[in-house]
């Protein structure tokens, strides 16, 4: 198996130093950079096409009609003319300008650049909403510079773990650019785990989806992989609609759609700015709503903003300069305005708007009144690629079952995540799952809960079949507890190191390489197996076999009068509490003790140096 974030880091450092070497700023080099990983993405996903294709082809005389742009549309896919294909750009010889090489319009090509230039004009005559949209700037680029660039991104591992795996690829060059060039022009992106969990609970299957700051376009692609997933076409079942002010993030935002096989229309600009815009004339009329707003925006004209309209609960505060001085109230009734009689809103918002006073919480009264709220979570710091802070998501639904129609569901996940590295949380799949599962029992639908035990349960007999723990296939049975799978994959493991070490001990010198890899692939394997093993005893001992119970410190269904004791807060920590604090079985004197001795002999090593040290001063005549 192939490391896949090893290939990530990888190809972005290879990338990186090529920056560094071409003296272009990252504002500068991120979009042709992207472009070349879209142009490589774009190539795996015709290849995929083409072979589908070729399956029922039908032939005459002999010989199988050739494919057509026409045959790639049918199936919602790109097509690609010969010279825009990554494996001709890749093929050609080393002097372009003896190759005799002409472009579209028939001129001669001399440099590298203008034949990448050519092959992006030649795929924008393919797809409509690509007009104007792909990097053309490739002649800023010395030929040696971009046949490494070309090279560095055709790298063999990617066509071994499949045309998803560059999708993946291309979605970390865009969060690695976005750290990079956050600074700059305020490029943000919102964190996979946090639209996959907005997807995730809004489940959208058919009708209008609008983001109205749509950005890179990360709540069309979830969507679009949601729907899919179901068995649909996504095309054909959603209409995506986004609007951005910055241009150049709504370029990233169509390339990305183009790239996953998705069609949208995308406004940018000054007629895009959401504040003063109803874009699309959506008003009332979405079954979907996603967003990661910009939080905590000033200075919006407020009579501009009443000119608007889409403000069903009146306006935020307004300062002397009439401008309203916080925006996600604006935003927030925006959100709610746009959904039709059964739509439903997912987004992220600044926790401060969940408890915020003055005009906003007269909004968020008569919201709360209306029925509509769904959810609300609260999230933990360090989930967002070039910010700290921690954030909340809020979900509207305009069809809630009369049985929970008075009722809002509360979560604080401040505390649940998995740590990626110093600055960076996420939720893995798993996680996003359970906290997926709290919210279907809430909505009274334990058939989906049932549904992820039994997922849990194959996933875990699949990966003991895959690692050949026969100790451990035997025990797993329907109704086997997740705890007792849990301690058997923990026995597993001690026994799997210990055999680790004594075959490192004993193996030949010219295999401990090999050797090392193998078991440093399989002991990752089981601890994968472990991590998954513990979330599944985690939900399952909060919830057994699927009936909703309040969870002190993590979840909690309030009704509306409980919310308006509140003072209509829709903080999730005012409802669940604090989670009892878990004795772990250490001695608390005695660890008291053992780290009083640890300080004393640290203190003692201290002195022990500065004596050193003024000793070497004296002897050096200072």
């Amino acid at each position: 198996m192939i490391n896949i974030r090893k290939l990530e880091s990888e190809l972005w450092e290879s990338a990186d130093l090529l920056r560094a070497g071409s003296k272009l700023t990252s504002n500068q080099y991120c979009m042709p950079v992207l472009g070349l990983i879209f142009l490589r993405y774009a190539y795996s996903r015709f290849k995929l096409v083409e072979t589908e294709i070729l399956k029922n082809r039908p032939s005459r005389g002999g010989r199988v009609l050739p494919i057509e742009a026409s045959d790639f549309a049918a199936k919602s896919a790109l097509y690609l003319p010969k010279e825009a294909q990554y494996e001709y750009l890749l093929n050609l010889p080393e002097d372009i300008s003896v190759a005799g090489l002409k472009d579209k319009d028939d001129n001669d090509m001399k440099s590298l650049g203008e034949v990448v230039n050519n092959a992006m004009s030649l795929i924008e005559e393919q797809s409509e909403q690509l007009t104007g949209v792909l990097p053309n700037s490739y002649t800023d680029f010395s030929d040696e510079i971009l046949s490494e660039l070309l090279r560095i991104f055709n790298n063999s591992a990617l066509d071994e773990v499949g045309g998803d795996v560059i999708g993946r690829i291309y979605e970390y060059f865009l969060n690695k650019f976005a750290k990079n060039i956050a600074s700059d022009d305020g490029v943000f992106f919102t964190p996979k785990s946090l639209v996959k969990m907005i997807v995730n609970i809004i489940e959208p299957e058919r009708g209008i989806l609008l983001d109205p700051a749509c950005g890179s376009g990360g709540m069309f692609i979830q969507s679009g992989d949601f729907v899919n997933a179901m068995g649909m076409n996504a095309n054909s079942a959603m209409t995506f609609y986004g609007q951005e002010k910055v241009e150049y993030n709504a370029k990233l935002c169509l390339m990305n759609m183009a790239v996953h096989g998705l069609t949208g229309v995308i406004k940018s600009g000054d007629e895009a700015n959401s504040f003063y815009h109803d874009a699309h004339n959506l008003n009332g009329c979405c079954d979907y709503v996603m967003a990661n707003p910009p939080f905590n925006v000033d200075k919006v004209k407020s009579e501009t903003c009443e000119n608007a309209g889409r403000l069903p609960f009146g306006m935020p505060g307004i300062n002397k300069s009439k401008e309203v001085g916080n925006a996600n109230y604006l935003w927030i009734s925006y959100f709610y305005s746009y959904l039709n009689e059964k739509g439903r809103a997912g987004f992220v918002m600044a926790s401060s708007a969940t408890d915020s006073q003055g005009k906003d919480k007269n909004i968020r009264e008569r919201l709360v009144r209306t029925g509509h709220v769904d959810a609300m979570i609260s999230v933990g710091n360090n989930f967002f690629y070039t910010k700290s802070l921690p954030c909340s998501l809020w979900f509207f639904d305009k069809g809630k079952a009369d049985t929970i129609k008075d009722k809002v569901l509360f979560i604080d996940a401040r505390n649940y995540y998995t740590v990626v590295d110093r600055t960076l949380n996420e939720w893995s799949d798993w996680q996003l799952k359970n906290m997926n599962a709290i919210v279907w029992l809430y909505r009274g639908e334990p058939e989906k809960y049932t549904a992820l035990l039994d997922e849990y349960r194959r996933y875990l007999m699949h990966l003991a079949a895959e690692l050949k723990a026969d100790e451990i296939c035997r025990i797993i049975t329907p109704t086997t507890a997740f705890s007792d799978i849990l301690s058997a994959f923990k026995e597993f493991e001690t026994e799997q190191k210990q055999q680790a070490k004594f075959d490192m001990e004993h193996v030949a010198r010219q295999d401990k390489k090999k050797r090392q890899a193998f078991w440093d692939e399989r002991l990752a394997d089981i601890s994968a197996g472990i991590t998954v093993a513990k979330e599944a005893v985690w939900l399952y001992e909060k919830f057994g076999d699927g009936v909703y119970a309040d969870v002190l410190g993590l979840c909690k269904v309030a009704t509306i009068s409980e919310i308006e004791e509140k003072g209509w807060s829709l903080t999730p920590g005012a409802y669940v509490g604090v989670a009892p604090v878990e004795d772990d079985g250490v001695d608390f004197e005695e660890r008291m003790a053992e780290i009083h001795r640890e300080l004393l002999s640290l203190q003692a090593e201290s002195n022990d140096l500065m004596d050193t040290i003024s000793k070497n001063m004296k002897e050096m005549g200072l």
